[in-house]
């Protein structure tokens, strides 16, 4: 039987690229001043819009204290404020990123299938931070669902369905016990065409790759199946074989879905254990690893860093050279001779600054390891 496939409503592509962010990370204002805003306007914990609005006007109470907002500043969180109040389709939107510019005519949005932590920031460059902790979390998970004579495969991405292909195989129920002794038997027969169910339901898993792509593969079925399910799949689906589902492969589309997200954050938290243990191996051994903001921020001066990691939520005050764009833990004056200027948080700074290196940067979200480290560290290139 030929798979059916079922293309869903509301297909959703990539909510951000690392062209975005690197778009944004890219911009300089040269003098006057970008707002950025994070929302949580997520549908659980805001049931009513006055509720997540009643966050941002806290927010912007906080932020119009400070001194570096000017009334350009100002007009940029009203216009982040009317934003807001206009609404989101709450359907599929959990989270909201918007920057403002206007001397720049910059005013850009991205609504996010996964809530963010509620920020508002003033700086002379967008805070990208939490968008790329959302690209981190962006890559897909493909779900292979199978007993006997079913199979399925879905795969997520940001916890939205993408893309669903399912199978089902005729295994002979009604099978004719004519000359059963010839052919070897009712039940040997069966065994050979649920074999060949598990080689079809695996070959699904492989056309879907072909495809739509999925970075990881996770498997919902009953021990035995899974097995032979595992024997079957093509080696590079193995290679990206990541667990099996506490879940029924009949279940609703539903508790798959919390099952694959599930595996989502094991699979994410156990890739920035294994990142923060390369971390601390180096800063103890080779000397290819920093740790801390301090040498953190001399490294990049220096163009060394590889890969960033950085504890979610993690901010410092500290100083940013215009005239080399050298970031340090204390100012006034910059080892280029120039006076720097305070910024609220170095650590949006330093992030910015190794995106613009084209570094990978890891936001790990509760990683105690990196927090005794120091809650930020750099693999080095050299």
């Amino acid at each position: 039987m030929r798979p059916n496939h079922d293309p869903q409503e509301g297909h959703h592509v990539p909510v951000i690229t690392e062209d975005d962010i690197r778009a944004l990370a890219a911009i300089r204002s040269n003098g006057a001043l970008v707002t950025s805003c994070y929302l949580d306007v997520d549908g659980g914990r805001y049931v009513r819009p006055a509720d997540y609005e009643r966050a941002l006007d806290e927010m912007v109470r906080r932020m119009r204290r400070r001194p570096e907002v000017d009334e350009a500043v100002d007009a940029d969180i009203a216009r982040i404020v009317d934003r807001v109040g206009a609404g989101f389709d709450r359907t599929s939107t959990r989270g909201v990123a918007l920057f403002s510019c206007d001397a720049h005519d910059l005013f850009v949005v991205h609504e996010l299938p996964v809530p963010v932590r509620n920020e508002l920031v003033v700086n002379p460059t967008p805070a990208v931070g939490q968008l790329e902790l959302v690209l981190q979390q962006s890559e897909k998970v493909a779900v292979l669902a199978a007993d006997k004579q079913h199979a399925r495969v879905l795969v997520y991405r940001l916890g939205e369905l993408v893309e669903k292909v399912e199978r089902t195989d005729d295994i002979g129920r009604d099978y004719d016990t004519v000359g059963e002794h010839d052919r070897g038997g009712v039940e040997q027969h069966r065994e050979e065409m649920t074999h060949q169910h598990l080689r079809h339901a695996a070959e699904l898993a492989w056309s879907v790759y072909q495809s739509t792509g999925f970075d990881h593969l996770v498997l919902a079925a009953a021990e035995g199946v899974a097995s032979e399910l595992e024997a079957d799949l093509h080696p590079y689906l193995g290679e990206r074989l990541r667990a099996r589902l506490d879940v029924a492969p009949s279940a609703p589309e539903a508790d798959l879905r919390r099952a694959a997200l599930e595996a989502e954050r094991a699979i994410e938290a156990a890739r920035e254990a294994a990142l923060v243990e390369e971390l601390r191996a180096a800063v103890n051994g080779d000397g290819r690893g920093v740790a801390g903001i301090g040498p953190v921020v001399d490294a990049l001066a220096e163009r060394r860093v590889d890969r960033l990691l950085v504890s979610d939520g993690y901010e410092v005050e500290g100083w940013r050279c215009d005239t080399c764009d050298r970031l340090a833990t204390v100012g006034r004056t910059c080892t280029c001779g120039a006076e720097m200027v305070a910024v609220p948080d170095l650590v949006e700074e330093a992030v910015e600054a190794a995106l613009g290196q084209s570094c990978r940067v890891v936001v790990c979200d509760g990683n105690a390891d990196l927090d005794v480290l120091g809650r930020v560290g750099a693999l080095l290139r050299y």
